[in-house]
Order: C-alpha cells, then structure tokens, then sequence
C-alpha cells in the first residue's frame, strides 16, 4: 500500500489538527515537474486565516506534548524513522517528480532525512539540567531546560524532505509543537511527511503541515500570533532579513540558516585526485543545489591549471537528464527561472573573459536543464564569485600565497560553510581557523551530519540545526533560586 498515493486529493490539502482541510477560501496551485514543465497534481494554498488555524491548533496540543515524557516523544521519532527508510523509495520519487533532482540524490536525501528523526529521538531524552552551589554559598542555582512553545518552520525546495525533518526532529524531540510551511515549489514531499508523522503517532495538532502560495502573508499571520515562540527558517538572506523585521515584534526566537557562498580552497600540495573527488561532491550533490555547494574554487596557482583541467574532465562525464532516470547524475534546476539566472550569470563571466573548459550554454528542448560548467582563469573581482550560484557552474580564481587564498575565501558577507584541501595538517588547521564559516571539511567533500551542529556566521544565518546545538535551539534555559 503506497504511503502516499497522489491519486487521493484528500492528502493534496493542508492538514491542520490531524486533519486534511480544504484551504479557507477554497485556494489551489499547480506543482509541476520541472523536468517538463508538467503539471504533477494541484495543493491547497494556505490563506492567513488558515496559517492562525495551524497556530491555534498548535497552540491547543502544547500542554500536552510538553508534559508528554521524553521517552514516548523518542518512540515515536523512532518511529517515523523507520516509516521513512521502509518506503525510501516512494518518498524519493516523489521528491524526483517536484524537485526534478536525479533519483540517487533523491534516495540519498530520504536516508539523510530520516537519520534526523533518529537522531533526535536519541536526543529527546538529553535535555539534562545542572545543580551547582552559588559562588558566595547562599544558594542552589538550578537550571532545567524546557520547550520553548509554538514553533514556525519554513523549508525550501531544495531539500524538501530532510530541511524538515532537521527541523521537525529537535522541536518535537524537545516538546514543541510545530507548524511545518513548506516551499511552494515542493509542497508533496511536506504534506508526505504529514502522512508518516501521523502513523508514528504524533498526537493532532502536534504536527501541522501548511503550503501555500501567499508565503508573505502566511508568515506574517503566524509571527504576528503571541503563541508562536519560535522561528526556524532555511532559505536566502533576503527573505531571513524580512522574516526577521516581522519576529522582531513580538521577540519571537530565530533559527536562520540562510546564504551561502562556499569557498573550496586548494593548495599546490594537495592530492589533486582526491581534490577532484571531493569537489565533485561538494559542488554538484544535488546538481549545484545546495546551500553548502562549493561555489567559488580557489586554487593556489601552481596547480591551478591542472585541477581545472581534471575537474572539467570530471564535469563533463556527468550524465544530465530526467531524474527518474537511474542513469541521471544531474537533473533539471528547480523551474525554467532559475536556469535562465544561472546561464545569464556564465555570460556574464564569459564577457568579462573567463575561459570555458567544458559547459557554459544551455541545451536546447524542454525542461529547466543547464550543463556542468567549468569557468578557469577568472579575476578575483569577477561578479560571478560573489553570487550564490545554486546550480553546477564551477568557477576558478588563483592565489599565490596562504594570507591571499584566505582572503580570497573571507571576499564575501557570507560565511556558511567551507572547504580545504591540503596534505599539510598544520595548514589545514590554521586555515580552517581563519576562514569566516560555520562549517569547514578537511580533505573531505561532504560534511553534513545529523550528530555536528549545522549553520554559519555573519550574513549565511543565526544558530545551528544538528547535534546536541539544534535540540537547544528548542528549548528555554530556566533558572531556579533554591536554598536547601
């Protein structure tokens, strides 16, 4: 029996309370596959009306899930876990056919997804205080740790399923309640979600999944709301700004994991194959889609040449096409818009002399398809380097020396994650100290992990998801005067 069957419009709605509801005013819009332009089905589009409802329901389910025992909130993460891995594939088609991302990146996403809901159900049962006496001795001070109330996730496309998931698993592993609004360009896989949550167990109202067109006034409605006590967004920095200017209001708690603009650096005496390797992960896990993407390459000039070179060689092996092919490596970008900006971006280098070594020109035919680039011999003043590209264009810049190659890596107000590749370990730390990010890897291509704490610094956001950190990011620190 199908998990989600996208024959049934009941599960095309918002659900709300433990039920699947009808917008308030009736509201639809089409989600299509951006490998086609095909309309896949139509969802409900949440009104502000709607988005109080999802707040009230929340707001009536917080007593009691605050006060329900860690270990029955760990079971049924637990729980969800395992409803995930055992229907991975369906849940990874379902991302295919709206996200257009290829099929093994898809199935990749489910796995790493559903590690969040086991990772916080081990969580849920941590949230340990501290007893310590008062330095003058006249007290106890107690601190205990409790749920910080109503909480707000926005999600993007890009990672439709595990952006919620890493969202999702500390707030009800720390008692919250949560009201999920999921991008409008990929609101199944939220609304899947929904399903699974419900088979774990998750009490109504508990739980509320809201897509939805009208994002602005959606947000509003729920930040506005004195219920809501917490913010968890993913997304560009311009939105974060705005979301920010509406919590600030009523004070409400911000999580903000926003732009990136990763460096991927790389010196003359690194393994220039395990340097390829690695940035092929880093750069085009997820076709270039991804907030932690390596967006800028800067390689020390002695071997600048040479690791353009492989990494182009690399690039156009890659295999593009409809991610429902097994044999896809890279799938379309999320609409037609997002193609055009990425291609009107290559130009714009190419003009201002960058050489292309494989790539640079969409293809004709349907779909919102672009091709692996590879762009050499750019200035360090090529606007290109300070764009988040969110799509597989690799862009090369050389350095001469360690200070220029940091600096090169600091050009930027964002400062999410990073990358160094080097065989001297001495360097490989020192840099990764003197890089401005939240996240560095060493001689590795891939860094997420449910159990490290994910975010950055300066514009790329505010606090981290993950780890011990993101349960935190839920919960209030109490203090209680004692004196026994």
């Amino acid at each position: 029996m199908s998990l989600y069957p996208l024959d049934d419009p009941r599960l095309t709605n918002l659900y709300i309370g433990g039920e699947w509801q009808e917008a308030s005013d009736g509201a639809r819009f089409d989600v299509t596959d951006p490998a086609t332009g095909d309309v896949i089905t139509s969802v409900a589009s949440g009104s502000a009306e709607d988005a109080q409802r999802a707040v009230d329901a929340a707001a009536r389910a917080w007593d009691s899930w605050a006060a329900t025992a860690p270990r029955q909130r760990a079971e049924i993460l637990r729980k969800a876990f395992e409803i995930m891995i055992a229907n991975r594939d369906e849940i990874a088609d379902l991302i295919v056919l709206e996200s257009g991302k290829s099929l093994g990146d898809a199935q990749g996403e489910v796995t790493y997804a559903a590690e969040f809901f086991r990772w916080f159900a081990e969580e849920a049962v941590r949230a340990v205080g501290h007893v310590q006496t008062a330095p003058n001795g006249d007290k106890r001070i107690l601190t205990v740790y409790q749920p910080i109330g109503v909480s707000v996730l926005i999600t993007p496309w890009n990672f439709p399923a595990a952006m919620a998931t890493r969202k999702m698993g500390p707030a009800l592993a720390a008692g919250c309640p949560v009201v999920l609004k999921p991008a409008s360009d990929t609101p199944l896989t939220a609304l899947a979600l929904a399903v699974v949550m419900e088979q774990a167990g998750v009490p109504a109202g508990v739980v509320n999944v809201l897509p939805s067109r009208r994002s602005g006034a959606v947000a509003e409605a729920m930040l506005d709301d004195p219920r809501t006590r917490k913010l968890s967004f993913t997304g560009s920095t311009e939105v974060g700004r705005t979301l920010l200017e509406l919590a600030a209001r009523n004070i409400v708690s911000c999580s903000m994991e926003l732009g990136g603009n990763a460096p991927f650096v790389v010196f003359g005496d690194a393994d220039l194959d395990a340097a390829v390797e690695g940035a092929m992960v880093a750069k085009m896990r997820n076709g270039g889609e991804s907030c932690i993407a390596a967006n800028r390459f800067i390689v020390e000039a002695a071997v600048a040449d040479e690791f353009s070179r492989r990494l182009a060689a690399a690039m156009g092996d890659l295999r593009v096409g409809p991610g429902q092919d097994p044999a896809t490596q890279v799938g379309p970008m999320i609409n037609e818009r997002a193609a055009e900006d990425i291609d009107t971006m290559v130009q714009s280098s190419i003009a201002a002399g960058a050489q292309v070594l494989v790539g640079g020109a969409r293809p004709e035919g349907p779909g919102a398809f672009y091709p692996p680039t590879v762009l050499a011999g750019l200035s360090a003043d090529d606007p290109i380097l300070d764009i988040e590209i969110f799509g597989p264009v690799a862009p090369v810049v050389s350095f001469t020396t360690e200070d220029e190659g940091v600096a090169l890596a600091n050009a930027t107000p964002f400062g999410l994650a990073a990358y160094v590749y080097t065989s001297d370990l001495a360097r490989a730390l020192r840099v990764s100290e003197r890089i401005d990010a939240g996240m560095v890897g060493v001689n590795r291509g891939f860094i997420s992990d449910p159990a490290a704490p994910f975010g950055g610094v300066k514009q790329s956001g505010l606090g981290r998801e993950g780890g011990h950190e993101g349960l935190l990011e839920f919960l209030e620190a109490k203090y209680i005067a004692v004196d026994w």
